[in-house]
């Protein structure tokens, strides 16, 4: 038997500073991530998010807990789907595992949990200035100047300029998603208009007509806004004219 769900979010929030009030909040991989770097000290927490609410966030955080294991070794098999969907069974039984195994090779000292995430964006904590130490283990209560002194925190501008490449790649991410939304709209006017061309040249009376539905889905196809107006045929663009940003 593992420790009870009660102990581990007693136990997790005194070692990560945060305020974990559900097991199955695990389950964005986050807290994962930083539990073994209170162990490793290489997790690469500037690329961890804590503050999202998506699968494939939570799926981001995976595979860096993943790549973790693999460096150390670590031969537990992470179940990533289970997980993920945050389902309280399955993250309770992971996070008994982790659990034992932090007991085990925890190093001592010290973990500046807050400083540690600073670079990631993630919310602060909740009481200041309490750090975990060994002293964390099996219940007891935290003392400082353990096995061995205070881990520095991250430098302030390192974490900046890692808080920035953060905000760019989020940044870049979405307007790609912008982008491919648009094409996406755009092929399907393309098809409607392929459609209406095929119907014209079948019988060419449909475009003479006033008042029906072709008409009317070329009115809208070809409708134009103030600045968005094609050129008329043979009128030039001045260079001058156009407004650079």
């Amino acid at each position: 038997m593992g420790e009870s769900r009660q102990e581990l979010l007693a136990w997790l929030n005194n070692l990560l500073q945060l305020n974990i009030t559900k097991i199955e909040q695990c389950g964005t991989g986050a807290a994962l991530c930083q539990i073994f770097d209170s162990i490793f000290m290489d997790v690469p927490m500037s690329r961890v998010k804590f503050n999202v609410n998506s699968e494939y966030a939570y799926l981001q955080n995976f595979k860096i807990l993943q790549n973790v294991f693999t460096k150390h070794g670590v031969e537990k098999p992470i179940p990533v789907q289970s997980l993920s969907k945050c389902r309280m069974q399955d993250n309770l039984e992971f996070l008994q595992w982790t659990k034992r195994y932090w007991d085990q090779h925890y190093p001592g000292g010290d973990y500046d949990a807050v400083g540690r995430r600073k670079a990631s964006g993630a919310p602060a904590s909740a009481p200041a200035a309490r750090t975990a130490s060994a002293g964390s283990r099996r219940g007891v209560t935290p003392t400082t100047g353990a096995a061995r002194g205070p881990r520095v925190a991250a430098a302030p501008a390192s974490a900046a300029t890692a808080a920035l490449q953060q905000e760019i790649a989020t940044q870049k991410e979405a307007i790609a998603g912008l982008e491919k939304e648009r094409d996406f709209y755009f092929s399907k006017l393309r098809d409607i208009e392929l459609l209406l061309q095929s119907a014209i040249e079948a019988d060419p009376e449909l475009e003479k007509e006033e008042d029906t539905l072709v008409k009317h889905i070329q009115g809208i196809l070809y409708s134009t806004e103030d600045g968005f107006e094609i050129p008329a045929e043979g009128e030039e663009v001045v260079a001058d004219d156009l407004e650079t940003f």
